[in-house]
């Protein structure tokens, strides 16, 4: 659970000219907590500040409490020195919450009030925009980066904005936790998928957990008969086996499977990548041909896993899996002309829990431009929006490059990959044409749900570009 502290703001001057105003501002505040709190964050609520002096002790407590980010409610006008010291002490990014009361003053029931002094305290009560402009003066001058979530109280886009901001929070702090294995090597001559892995420590504070063949043979030579037999079940209750999958297949699957489990157990890791081939018939082989189905189980278990050592995948798959919205892993299969589509799909690990309809554990008679043969799976992606996503290793950064589609009815390939059609609102060449000019590597992370608003927030909370491209 991530920490976010909300800090509300107002001016002292008031609370002895206006009764029942102070009281009624903090009321708005213990409201916009309880909805944060519904939203799976711990909240640090310290209260309304309202004089440079406490604003300097509630900077003191919120440091303590080391708070993931900080919302800055504008209760009503406050002056800016009351908010420059919190936020300067805590150096996290920052979200101000201008939200009002209500849409709009009853103007009617105010101007019916007859006192001027309970209309101005009235008037004060729904003024938070009256700070907005003087705050985003001060946080530019001082080099303070910030973003705003405007609105009122019962508005359900104010709301999304808010749990996006948390759900964004969310997988950042996955993101610099997670500890990512990397198996094996590269696939020679992908000269996109070769990354930097200093960088992606870098950008998302993940560790990097270099893991070892020979101890993943060690853990597959020590499988059991009765863990054999556990494995196979969740093959059944999970794939659906097609016939053709030889007995001795299947067993070479879930040993693989078993191993690859206890391969991540060991290191604890919350996502892999890893492609391997040595030399013809070497002992390796056996593993690394048998891999996708228990690759495919981890995916669907929250340890997303791409083929082909593409780690800038392994990445994006996890953002997708921590915003739990799948994450399979995909590359561009072919474009459909006639019904302006996409393709997309892989011969490897897919994330189940997205699947439309059955996902098949079939028979592979050869892994196209790989060593061997085995089980593979064959999927489509549920029916629906989905989003893209690639982590990108650019010229000078890496970045977010994100689309919104929909993954559509028709006929697909039944090549024993996963395999799926993509509309898009730019027209499918475009499309093509756009995402590719942003030069990602030749994968992407497909996840259900439109969630580009999400990634959008969690490349700010990370200092990340982010390219939309739909």
């Amino acid at each position: 659970m991530i920490k976010v502290g909300l800090f509300g703001i107002g001016l002292d001057t008031y609370w002895p000219q206006f009764e029942g105003l102070l009281e009624r501002l903090q009321g708005y505040q213990n409201q916009i907590a309880q909805k944060m709190e519904g939203f799976g964050a711990e909240v640090v609520n310290v209260g309304l500040v309202d004089s440079p002096e406490k604003a300097r002790k509630t900077a003191q407590t919120l440091k303590t409490e080391d708070v993931d980010m900080l919302f800055l409610y504008v209760s009503t006008y406050a002056l800016s020195s009351t908010v420059l010291p919190v936020v300067q002490k805590l150096n996290c990014p920052v979200v101000i919450l201008n939200i009002q009361p209500v849409a709009a003053i009853d103007y009617e029931r105010f101007n019916a009030l007859g006192d001027r002094g309970k209309m101005t305290g009235e008037w004060l009560a729904h003024c938070q925009a009256c700070s907005v402009p003087e705050l985003a003066n001060v946080f530019n001058r001082s080099g303070i980066g910030y973003e705003f979530v405007t609105g009122y109280l019962d508005e359900p886009a104010v709301w999304t904005e808010i749990q996006d901001w948390i759900d964004a929070a969310r997988v950042k702090s996955v993101m610099n936790h997670n500890r990512l294995g990397v198996l094996g090597h590269y696939y020679g001559g992908m000269l996109d998928v070769y990354s930097d892995l200093t960088k992606q420590s870098a950008a998302f504070g993940t560790h990097i957990e270099i893991v070892e063949m020979c101890e993943l043979k060690k853990y597959r030579d020590a499988v059991t008969a009765v863990e054999v037999d556990g494995k196979l079940a969740e093959f059944q209750n999970t794939f659906e086996v097609v016939d053709a999958c030889e007995d001795a297949e299947l067993i070479r699957a879930a040993k693989t499977s078993i191993a690859l489990d206890k391969l991540v157990q060991n290191h604890d890791l919350g996502s892999l990548a890893y492609y391997y081939e040595g030399e013809n018939g070497n002992e390796y082989e056996n593993i690394v041909t048998s891999v996708i189905a228990g690759n495919t189980l981890l995916t669907g278990k929250n340890v997303p896993v791409a083929g082909e050592y593409e780690v800038k995948n392994a990445q994006a798959m996890k953002i997708m899996d921590a915003f739990g919205v799948g994450g399979s892993f995909s590359e561009f299969y072919a474009m459909d002309f006639n019904d302006d589509i996409v393709m997309l799909g892989h011969d490897g690990p897919a994330h189940f829990a997205i699947a439309e309809g059955n996902v098949e554990l079939v028979p592979l008679p050869v892994y196209h431009g790989k060593p061997g043969k085995g089980l593979s799976i064959q999927m489509t992606v549920k029916h629906g929006p989905v989003t893209l996503l690639s982590v990108v290793e650019g010229k000078d950064d890496v970045f977010l490059l994100v689309a919104e589609g929909e993954s559509v009815e028709g006929p697909v390939l039944h090549i024993g990959n996963t395999n799926s059609r993509y509309r898009f609102s730019i027209g499918a060449r475009a499309f093509m044409n756009e995402w590719s000019k942003q030069g990602p590597s030749h994968h992407c992370a497909i996840g259900v749900g439109h969630i580009a608003n999400k990634i959008e927030k969690l490349g700010n909370l990370l200092n990340l570009r982010v390219v939309r491209v739909c």
